[in-house]
């Protein structure tokens, strides 16, 4: 068969695509990838796949959104695929719209998280829901990465068949590296009794920044940030936050890695103080490599860690209990150790990316 999984902008697709596009091509299939143009592309194609650089853009702009909707229209037609899959709730709406349109046979959708579940004013939690009914009536395989968007899409009747798929990581990748520790400690000068607590996420403002930055000044560790502001990121920048956290050397920015496996490996904790998530990647990495984990009580997040047993669950958008959390860990090592082996145990088994794939194949008839 001839496939389509389309994207919003390059790092959905390198991050969130390419191990699906990996396991549809093992199966025999012909896999196409599109999303907006960028460098992270670069890895898909490099790997032989043809990746399509189509203008998606992450705007609530009418004239933006007509020139995807056909550019998707054009391009699919061009194709003539067995199935379209979309992600991502703007691109995703977009591409199912534009597969019914050219005829699609079968239409497919994995939702990262649905916006009317976010934070926002009314209206735009209202448009998103009508957006995705309208779609959810046109998917042929509704999937979502997390129980309770899966729950939810049935309950409201966006799709009375949506399925949770899980998210999963290779625990090949992502495992306990003392080599990788001492290295990248050597790298950073970093003694390897300091503690040190993580975050990877792109530098928006729903991913818990504010709070963090303030609950360290009262957490006595490193705070490792890893990760950027993508272009088409919005809202409130982050470095006026940056600039006036007081940690000092304390703060190291690590910008964009492509070592994540050693940088969690040479970290203590891993946390992830987000307002709203789907189910993220970045705790499956954690778990996976023996990471404690500190996260708010929000969906997805609490269906990868076990409040008390794997790590810590504190409400989102609040400074106290998460440095509380924090400094807990950091004060208690063989907790860390409890933890984190209980978190790796878990992830073994819920999370193994080989286990998400296969049930994303075949769901998808792959």
């Amino acid at each position: 068969m001839k496939i389509i999984e389309i994207a919003n902008v390059d790092f959905s697709l390198r991050h969130f695509l390419l191990p699906l596009m990996r396991g549809l091509r093992a199966r025999g299939h012909e896999v196409i990838g599109a999303s907006a143009e960028g460098p992270l592309l670069d890895v898909a194609r490099a790997e032989g796949f043809r990746v399509v650089g189509l203008p998606l853009a992450r705007s609530a702009s009418p004239i933006a959104q007509w020139r995807a909707f056909w550019a998707l229209v054009t391009f699919i037609r061009a194709e003539k695929p067995d199935i379209v899959h979309g992600h991502m709730p703007i691109s995703g709406f977009l591409a199912r719209i534009a597969a019914r349109v050219a005829g699609v046979p079968k239409i497919a959708y994995t939702c990262h998280g649905f916006l009317f579940n976010q934070p926002a004013p009314w209206q735009r939690r209202a448009a998103s829901f009508v957006m995705e009914w309208i779609a959810g009536q046109l998917t042929d395989v509704h999937m979502t990465v997390s129980q309770e968007e899966a729950a939810d899409a049935r309950r409201l009747w966006i799709n009375r068949h949506s399925t949770a798929i899980g998210n999963g990581r290779d625990p090949q990748r992502f495992h306990p590296d003392p080599d990788g520790r001492a290295r990248i400690r050597a790298e950073l000068g970093v003694p390897d009794d300091r503690v040190v607590v993580t975050v990877i996420s792109r530098l928006v403002r729903h991913k818990g920044y504010p709070e963090l930055l303030a609950a360290m000044a009262d957490v006595d560790a490193e705070l490792w940030v890893v990760g950027e502001r993508l272009a088409s990121d919005h809202g409130e920048d982050m470095e006026p936050y940056f600039a006036r956290s007081g940690l000092g050397p304390r703060l190291r920015r690590l910008g964009y890695r492509d070592d994540i496996p050693q940088i969690l490996a040479a970290s203590d904790i891993f946390t992830l103080p987000s307002h709203f998530e789907g189910l993220p990647m970045s705790i499956i990495e954690a778990m996976l490599t023996g990471l404690p984990v500190v996260a708010t009580d929000i969906r997805g997040p609490r269906e990868q860690v076990v409040d008390g047993v794997s790590g810590f669950l504190v409400p989102p958008a609040t400074v106290a209990p998460l440095a509380e959390a924090l400094a807990r860990l950091v004060a208690d090592a063989g907790l860390r150790t409890r933890m984190g082996e209980a978190g790796r145990q878990r992830a073994l088994i819920y999370f193994d990316e080989s286990v998400v794939l296969a049930r994303t194949l075949d769901l998808l008839g792959a």
